[in-house]
């Protein structure tokens, strides 16, 4: 639908500050409940809205959660990219991996969230080009900073080049997920991930122990 002339409707402040709430909402009642027991109601609950507003904003309930996931994942991709940021061509590694544990270890929330997204992936080839697409993104930004910093700080030669290093971080990202999932111990899931990082992206072959 579009406005008079061909524009495309305007959209007001209040519109975009009522999606800004259901997402918000939508996000708690996702990660407490789950998303398959979650229904439209209890979103429309949650924000302090009435079916009414939520229709004005999303067709169905699928099309709210993918919006959600679509917003979290951009932010998580933008928050890696600045952390992996920096002047010059050095790659600071202990640092970089501080930060980036910190951006993606401190919501426990998203990871239920995106674990139910990845349930909804693996059994509808269009919702996964929607993970794919972000797990791209994310080893796109890793890849970008260490192809920055090859020549000045070198990758380990098991990982091969900075494709398989983006590779092995993302997988390591995975693996220490799936634990902090199950015992909520962020503390030790950040301390996981690292080690592992910094494992991975240090040649220690030189070193003892």
């Amino acid at each position: 639908m579009t406005a008079k002339g061909g524009a495309p409707p305007r959209v007001t402040r209040r519109r975009v500050q009522t999606r800004a709430r259901l997402l918000d909402a939508a996000f708690t009642v996702f990660a407490a409940k789950g998303f398959g027991r979650v229904s439209i109601e209890e979103v429309c609950e949650a924000a302090g809205f009435s079916r009414g507003a939520f229709y004005s904003n999303f067709a169905t309930l699928d099309e709210l959660f993918f919006a959600l996931y679509r917003e979290r994942a951009d932010l998580i991709a933008r928050q890696v990219a600045d952390a992996l940021s920096g002047d010059g061509p050095d790659l600071d590694v202990p640092a970089s991996v501080d930060r980036v544990s910190d951006v993606l270890l401190l919501d426990v929330d998203w990871l239920l969230v995106k674990t139910d997204f990845l349930v909804h992936a693996a059994r509808d080839p269009a919702v996964a080009e929607l993970l794919l697409d972000h797990r791209t993104r994310l080893r796109e930004a890793i890849a970008d900073r260490l192809l920055r910093a090859r020549g000045h700080t070198p990758i380990p030669a098991v990982l091969g080049d900075v494709e398989g290093a983006a590779h092995a971080v993302v997988a390591a990202y995975d693996g220490v997920t799936v634990q902090l999932l199950l015992d909520r111990d962020v503390h030790r899931a950040r301390a996981w991930l690292k080690q592992l990082l910094t494992a991975l992206l240090t040649d220690g072959s030189t070193r003892s122990g």
